[in-house]
């Protein structure tokens, strides 16, 4: 029994690893830029496509096609901000969420026009298909290899915002942008940056999520949901928020579906109203 129950920790912790991953972009994005984008999961899409094809037409190694991933959705998204969502920084909530969810659609059906309406799974290598067995409990090495990024990703992202010039520069961008130019930072452009980061983490995310997930059109608006869950329950501008609360959903759902299953996915909403009416700002939200 207490096998079971560290496989069905450890697999829901690994799923919250993969929310974490898909959502972390939204949190900077949202959190740091006051900017609502709801098309952020299209970027996830977008990046697992990207990871399925170079597999499938060039033989691209699985690792190989990571940095790739990461970097069509960085690109797609400085474009993006440059030409569409720049002059939305300033608009409403409600323009914001109208113009994004807009660019949703289009992704939507520019991928099913391009790759197609059917699922495309992924090849993953050898040493990635296989389990480590410890005390008789299997834990899928795939799994491990995803806590093992969204550790990594996690630690840089800390590092990067609180401990450099760079998130220096975007913490007064946010606080006070008119300030912030008179102290001679170019605020459109650390704006830029770190929305096209935002962009490149969801890419990143949504390459490491085919092999868990599998990959369809529908992709950018499934798990648009997951993804706000996250950022709302964990708190706006908080990494390590935005990774408790990924790792306690994970569980959550894993472990409703594996105990509850009368209530199938629902436990995952559950758990998120009784979190937010406990802490209506998330569990570490800074405002």
């Amino acid at each position: 029994m207490l096998g079971s129950l560290a496989g069905i920790v450890f697999d829901g912790f690994a799923y919250g690893m993969l929310l974490f991953l898909l959502s972390v972009g939204l949190s900077v994005t949202l959190g740091m830029m006051n900017f609502i984008n709801l098309a952020h999961c299209s970027f996830g899409m977008l990046g697992g496509y990207v990871a399925v094809t170079l597999i499938d037409g060039l033989g691209w190694g699985f690792l190989q096609t990571l940095p790739a991933a990461f970097t069509a959705a960085l690109v797609l998204g400085a474009v993006l901000e440059r030409l569409l969502f720049r002059r939305s920084f300033r608009a409403t909530d409600l323009e914001q969420c109208l113009i994004t969810i807009g660019v949703v659609f289009m992704s939507v059906a520019a991928a099913a026009w391009i790759w197609g309406t059917v699922q495309r799974p992924m090849q993953l290598p050898v040493w990635l298909t296989g389990a480590l067995e410890v005390k008789g409990v299997n834990f899928a090495a795939y799994r491990i290899f995803l806590v093992a990024v969204a550790l990594a990703v996690a630690l840089v992202l800390v590092a990067c915002l609180e401990w450099t010039r760079f998130g220096a520069q975007v913490r007064a961008a946010v606080d006070n942008p008119r300030a912030a130019r008179g102290l001679g930072i170019d605020v459109d452009r650390t704006f830029s940056i770190t929305f096209a980061l935002g962009a490149g983490l969801a890419g990143l995310g949504g390459a490491l999520a085919v092999p868990i997930v599998g990959l369809e059109p529908s992709f950018a608006l499934a798990y648009l949901v997951y993804v706000l869950i996250v950022v709302s329950v964990g708190g706006l501008a908080s990494i390590g928020g935005s990774f408790a609360a990924a790792a306690l959903l994970g569980i959550s759902d894993v472990a409703g579906k594996y105990y509850v299953p009368q209530l199938g996915s629902f436990l995952i909403y559950l758990v998120m109203v009784g979190l937010l009416v406990w802490r209506p700002g998330g569990l570490f939200g800074k405002r």
